[in-house]
């Protein structure tokens, strides 16, 4: 880089257009922190990205004065989670239980989510979102790092200097990795086909989510209105072994599993048209140094089992905001503020991965090696086909979790009941 003085400058760089991100530089505009986010690709559209919008995340845009930006956005509402397990039927969550207004998961194509964050953060005079913008490595002054060094859209370096950098880049962070910070991995028993299926006539009710087991496979789908997304689980490390076989070995499995016919699965008319997604699963020790916080999946990859991806990402984001508003106003926050950040968020983490580990090794292990069997249900399945109120419950930690994060009330449109309310800075 040349001269000092054209390096850039912003309070907060974040690193990543996602919804950590994406939500995360909306509340910290609102607070009047000057904010940039960079995002590497030029637009948000990508496939089989995480469309699951929890009632948490529903509640929060209410809180935001967004949900009337959010009803207008193309969605399905996820009602029920049912598996099939041989010849029997256990509702293991039913949102209509929960409480509060939102009793249901929003399905909703994330480009548009992050599309509606992006529109109302870019009406704060404080915010820049900055595409096609690939950071490369980190700033560093003193041990502190300072910012991060990128390529531009035009593939010309450049510089930014924050006083804090949040990596927001996902489960591969180039920002974590220039920090130094690596994830304690945990063993996972399955890596993930992802296709679509238009929607046959009987198939899936809508309003739900169908997980089907048997004769050694395993498959979800869920109704997204013309065609079902469906992920189809595989052995760990399996993929290109079995890509081997012709892509009607996959179609005929699918059609097994959910009664589709042949008409229906040939819209999957060659393994271009399937997707992998290479499941890992881990946590950062440590979220943090000296300038620099990892949110979201930078801080801890999750399985995809309950697709709560999104939502944790999004409440990493209203926690960092509420305890790091303040300090970036003053431009002075210390390890100690960050660390308060993963004490906050560290819990529900540890929560949900284990959950899902508890569910890769009672359901998803034994289905793929074809020893899960109806007359022999796991302790957990048998309790919620037994009591369904236990269904209720199951869907308030899916769907709402442990220690849900409310809207700052910097950042606040709309109070709870709707009424309008000011904006408050953070002090």
């Amino acid at each position: 880089m040349g001269a000092a003085e054209s390096v850039q400058r912003t309070t907060c760089c974040i690193v990543g257009g996602g919804p950590a991100g994406m939500m995360l530089g909306l509340l910290l505009a609102r607070a009047g922190v000057d904010v940039t986010v960079l995002e590497k690709h030029g637009d948000f559209l990508r496939d089989f990205r995480g469309d699951t919008v929890h009632p948490s995340t529903l509640r929060l845009l209410d809180e935001l004065g967004l949900s009337e930006r959010f009803a207008a956005l193309p969605a399905r509402r996820l009602e029920e989670m049912r598996m099939e397990i041989g010849g029997t039927t256990v509702v293991m969550a039913d949102f209509r239980r929960i409480p509060g207004p939102h009793k249901y998961i929003a399905m909703v194509p994330q480009w548009d989510f992050l599309g509606l964050l992006a529109e109302a953060a870019a009406e704060e005079p404080s915010f820049t979102l900055r595409m096609r913008t690939a950071v490369t490595g980190l700033r560093t002054e003193g041990g502190r790092i300072t910012g991060v060094r990128y390529v531009d859209e035009r593939g010309r370096p450049g510089e930014l200097a924050a006083g804090l950098t949040v990596a927001c880049d996902g489960r591969d962070s180039v920002v974590a990795r220039e920090a130094g910070l690596f994830q304690d991995e945990f063993e996972v028993p399955m890596d993930v086909w992802q296709a679509r299926v238009p929607a046959p006539r009987g198939g899936v009710k809508e309003g739900r989510v169908f997980a089907r087991f048997g004769g050694g496979q395993a498959a979800v789908t869920m109704d997204r209105g013309d065609y079902y997304q469906t992920a189809y689980l595989i052995p760990k490390g399996r993929d290109a072994a079995l890509r081997g076989h012709d892509i009607q070995w996959l179609r005929d499995r699918l059609g097994q599993l959910f009664g589709w016919d042949a008409e229906a699965t040939a819209a999957i008319r060659s393994w271009d048209d399937v997707k992998l997604l290479d499941v890992t699963m881990g946590r950062l020790p440590r979220w943090h140094r000296d300038g620099l916080l990892c949110i979201g999946d930078a801080a801890h990859t999750m399985s995809p089992v309950g697709g709560v991806g999104v939502n944790l990402a999004v409440q990493d984001a209203v926690a960092a905001a509420r305890i790091l508003a303040r300090p970036l106003r003053r431009r002075s926050v210390t390890t100690r503020e960050l660390a308060r950040v993963q004490r906050r968020r560290g819990l529900p983490v540890t929560v949900v991965q284990k959950q899902q580990r508890g569910e890769h090794d009672l359901l998803l292990k034994p289905a793929l090696d074809g020893t899960l069997r109806s007359d022999r249900l796991p302790l957990p399945l048998r309790l919620v086909r037994r009591i369904p109120a236990l269904s209720g419950v199951t869907a308030y930690l899916g769907g709402v979790g442990i220690r849900p994060e409310h809207a700052p009330r910097f950042a606040r449109r709309y109070g709870w009941w709707g009424s309008l309310s000011a904006p408050r800075r953070a002090a």
